[in-house]
């Protein structure tokens, strides 16, 4: 087995963390769910770990908040998320994460409000039924994209400019 670079390890970590913020109290449906997606697509030189990690991280804080059964949907925008981050790799720029953001976010509430409605009783099996599925669940779009792009921000700002270059450094000097 290779051993992991300190990048990968830091954004195992990192993921991680994110992963465990779903069980501390936060405003409803802010969380860094698509965000660490999207990092994680962007960042790990490994593909399969930008999928594995974030799968992962959501995996270990649904066994303590509880496995549901629209959980194929909501893992499915996750990995549809990491594809989006590497549309990312080697040209992020704030507007291309911001975008990837808002991307992100209505994958996410278009796939798993229709896991909603196709998995539970709460709306009719039509056309009907799916639209108000849709409608019923606006409110918490904007909760999710708040939380999407605050967290987004945050994690690519952050590491772009805090943890990237000392990485890097470590790298080149580990070299020499």
């Amino acid at each position: 087995m290779k051993k992991l670079t300190l990048k990968t390890i830091t954004l195992i970590a990192i993921i991680l963390g994110l992963g465990l913020y779903r069980l501390l109290p936060h405003p409803f449906n802010f969380t860094p769910v698509m965000a660490m997606a999207l990092f994680a697509g962007a960042y790990f030189d490994k593909k399969y770990l930008a999928f594995i990690v974030p799968l992962i991280a959501m995996l270990l804080s649904d066994l303590v908040l509880g496995l549901h059964n629209t959980m194929l949907f909501v893992y499915g925008a996750i990995t549809l998320s990491v594809l989006i981050g590497f549309l990312l790799r080697n040209s992020v720029s704030p507007l291309k994460v911001f975008f990837a953001s808002i991307s992100g976010t209505l994958l996410f509430f278009i796939i798993t409000n229709f896991g909603v409605w196709l998995m539970n009783d709460f709306y009719t099996k039509d056309l009907n039924g799916l639209i108000k599925s849709y409608v019923m669940a606006l409110p918490f779009l904007q909760r999710s994209l708040l939380g999407d792009l605050f967290f987004s921000g945050v994690l690519f700002f952050s590491y772009q400019y805090f943890l990237a270059p000392k990485l890097e450094a470590k790298r080149v000097s580990s070299k020499l």
